[in-house]
């Protein structure tokens, strides 16, 4: 289909005035779709919103992703829709564990995409890094409220990257200056990518 067949379905099926130049700035990534937009070229396209998505981070997409308005949202979580509005808005979650959970029923999130979906990522990197730089143990309860694993899992994962850590930076009371640059700097890279070594641990 070229930019005019689907600036012309966009009117005829979804009564949308979308001139050809908007489609191809759509495809370019130069300009966004809106969430009715996002609906209606799905429509044309014959796909779900979520296929358009290159890479669904926020609340917004996922929720445009699964066709819900956000007063739909808001009612299966049980939230406000003006509290979830302001969610949405600013990108940070504070909902409570009920919510939470409905949430991640209600958008199909595993715990990797809640964690990012309600912008706690920054929260739990800092939490790992935590965790793998002094006592794991400490860190379970905090990290069990952030992300939905079962405790036995999340010691496990906490665990292991744990020793991962010690274990790079095991070079650093080595006996050459050089051994110890090495494992400081393996140390820092690994703290770097805390976040992602937690997310491959976890399986996720």
């Amino acid at each position: 289909m070229t930019p005019g067949h689907v600036a012309y379905g966009l009117r005829a099926q979804y009564g949308l005035s979308i001139a050809p130049e908007t489609v191809v700035a759509w495809e370019r990534g130069t300009a966004r779709p809106d969430a009715r937009e996002l609906t209606a070229l799905a429509g044309v396209l014959w796909c779900s919103p979520e296929d358009l998505l290159a890479a669904v981070t926020t609340l917004r997409e996922y929720r445009v992703g699964r066709g819900l308005s956000p007063d739909d949202l808001a009612r299966r979580v049980g939230l406000d829709p003006r509290s979830y509005a302001r969610m949405e808005e600013t990108g940070q979650w504070s909902g409570n564990d009920r919510q939470t959970s409905a949430l991640a029923r209600a958008l199909g999130l595993g715990p990797r995409e809640l964690v990012s979906a309600t912008g706690r990522d920054a929260e739990l990197a800092e939490l790992l890094r935590d965790a793998v730089t002094t006592r794991w143990q400490a860190h379970v309860r905090p990290a069990a409220k952030l992300v939905p694993l079962g405790r036995d899992r999340l010691e496990d994962v906490l665990q292991r990257l744990h020793a991962g850590y010690q274990a790079r930076t095991a070079a650093t009371y080595g006996w050459s200056d050089q051994d110890g640059g090495d494992g400081e700097a393996a140390g820092r890279e690994y703290l770097d990518r805390v976040l992602e070594h937690f997310w491959a641990l976890a399986g996720e």
